[in-house]
């Protein structure tokens, strides 16, 4: 196994140790939830009305598509980028083809 593969390895072993460890030493005791369900009960808890009422709002499913949609595109600009910067940088540190050298002139000789 070569020296690349290896880091490889024990950083995927590395990453999947972060989520499970957690989730192995908590033993379901705890409840996870997302960030923006707790922010609506915190916020309506203080009695707060929105100023207006949204102009669009998909079902569950179209919204779960749309998400997608724009996760995809996003994925696509940034490995447009990243494609065109490593070609830019691979076309700049390329040896450059020989070309023919050119003779110098010479100067005409005195009489």
């Amino acid at each position: 196994m070569s020296r690349r593969t290896l880091v490889t390895v024990l950083l995927v072993l590395g990453v999947v140790a972060l989520f499970a460890v957690p989730l192995l030493l908590d033993g379901g005791a705890s409840e996870y939830a997302g960030a923006d369900g707790r922010a609506t009960e915190v916020i309506e808890e203080t009695g707060y009305t929105p100023w207006y009422e949204s102009v669009f709002s998909p079902s569950g499913e179209v919204e779960s598509g749309l998400f997608a949609l724009q996760a995809a595109l996003g994925g696509a600009v940034l490995g447009y980028v990243v494609g065109r910067l490593r070609g830019r940088r691979a076309g700049t540190t390329a040896t450059p083809t020989a070309t023919p050298t050119a003779t110098p002139a010479t100067a005409p000789e005195a009489p």
